[in-house]
């Protein structure tokens, strides 16, 4: 053992490191980490927040690491000052560590505050700054509780470690009650306001008025030249052009439902990152794309959405759910029924999407809130 030891605390020290690094992924399935911050400012495009978790986390590694090298130094030389030393900055940290993430978790009584949550992009970040001012303006302690995966967020919804955030029905259809097969709007939704009560306690409080649904989407003059307002004008003149996606839209069912039901074919179908794909299309690249229908970029480059007149891609209505905790929440935010539509969502969205004069989702949600249609 003697003879191993410098080897163990070797091993021991880089899988320190390395386990630091990967914590930060830790955001994506509802922990509080470092990654909050990196996840957030990619998402945002604000490089000072990734730039600020990721020195944040590798100067975490840096002092674990020399807190293990003092600890295995110290035990070589037998100078167990300093070995004890080296403990005892661990054990400061895993102490430090714990008692941050604590006191970040609400308290598990009914007088914590009201957790809203949010997933990990722009739009969802600026709702969650809605809702949460709209609580606090009625006196209600709130808390935002952002960076959450899809499945995550709607399990912890359900559980009651979140208490209200907003999903898309096209998303809630599939994972939430499983339906594989798509279904119109008000079929969706009838079903959604009916089975997620009875099944998970989970109440559909409002409908917000827009819907972040996938299309497919060209620019308005090109469009216009070739003749195409629909998916099925697409269609005809798809074999001659190319389509840019986001990375995992081709292996998504939406892809698998327009290829079935308009025969869509392209000369070339390439996947990028979603910054990517819409250079692509504005270098001539790429001449049709995926996008998102609340996306802000779709006004400000003058795209268009084509239509989807058989039905071929899901509804995706933005859905304010309340979780079993605090069913009360629901009367406190009717007033968000129908309130915001397509084009003001858009524009908050294109507020901290764009590349100048960026504003921060907080910014964004006092922007929306002064804009909404009620």
């Amino acid at each position: 053992l003697p003879l191993a030891a410098p080897i163990v605390m070797g091993g021991l020290r880089v899988a320190a490191v390395w386990t630091i690094g990967a914590a930060t992924l830790a955001t994506t399935v509802g922990q509080k980490s470092l990654g909050d911050l990196i996840f957030a400012g990619l998402q945002t495009e604000d490089w000072a927040l990734v730039v600020t978790g990721c020195i944040a986390s590798a100067a975490l590694a840096i002092i674990v690491d020399l807190a293990l090298a003092r600890a295995e130094t110290g035990l070589a030389e037998r100078r167990w000052k300093q070995a004890l030393a080296g403990l005892a900055l661990l054990l400061a940290l895993i102490g430090g560590v714990i008692g941050w993430e604590s006191s970040a978790r609400p308290a598990a009584t009914a007088g914590r505050p009201v957790v809203v949550g949010a997933k990990n992009f722009a739009e969802q970040y600026i709702l969650a700054e809605l809702i949460a001012n709209r609580l606090r303006t009625q006196g209600i302690p709130v808390v935002v509780r952002s960076g959450l995966g899809s499945a995550v967020a709607f399990r912890a919804l359900a559980a009651g470690d979140i208490d209200v955030y907003v999903d898309y029905s096209g998303t809630l259809w599939d994972n939430a009650l499983g339906r594989k097969q798509a279904a119109p709007r008000g079929q969706m939704l009838a079903e959604l306001r009916r089975e997620l009560p009875r099944q998970y306690r989970v109440t559909v409080a409002a409908a917000l008025g827009f819907e972040n649904a996938y299309a497919l989407a060209m620019p308005r003059a090109a469009a216009a030249r070739l003749g195409i307002a629909s998916l099925a004008d697409l269609a005809a003149r798809a074999p001659g052009l190319r389509m840019a996606t986001d990375i995992e839209f081709q292996s998504r069912p939406e892809w698998r439902s327009l290829q079935t039901v308009y025969g869509l074919s392209f000369a070339r179908l390439t996947a990028y990152t979603p910054t990517l794909m819409v250079r692509a299309l504005a270098s001539g690249e790429a001449d049709v794309i995926t996008a998102f229908s609340s996306d802000g970029r779709i006004a400000a480059d003058d795209l268009v959405l084509l239509s989807d007149p058989r039905g071929g891609l899901p509804a995706y209505d933005a859905l304010l759910l309340v979780g079993p905790r605090r069913p009360d929440l629901a009367a406190k935010l009717a007033t968000l029924n129908g309130a915001i539509p397509v084009a003001t969502m858009r524009a908050a969205n294109w507020q901290v999407d764009r590349d100048t004069d960026k504003q921060t989702p907080a910014q964004a949600a006092t922007w929306l809130a002064a804009h909404l249609a009620r």
